[in-house]
């Protein structure tokens, strides 16, 4: 049995879930709705918007935006 261990931004979203009470897909709809706006503006939203904490912002911002350039266009 591998226990691996949840490594980068996705080591936040057990945490972002319990706290804010949505699952991650939901957040990352929230973040993709605001495209194409930079990373940096997507975390201020998220901060601003819905009272999101700075890491966990970020986190979700930059694992959003990483999986959305893995697909591609």
């Amino acid at each position: 049995m591998t226990s691996e261990r949840i490594k980068g931004p996705a080591s936040y979203f057990p945490s972002i879930e319990k706290k804010y009470g949505q699952p991650i897909a939901h957040w990352q709809e929230v973040v993709r709705r605001q495209y194409p706006a930079g990373h940096m503006d997507l975390v201020a939203m998220l901060k601003n918007e819905h009272g999101m904490g700075h890491g966990h912002a970020n986190a979700l911002v930059a694992h959003t935006l990483a999986e959305d350039r893995r697909k591609g266009p």
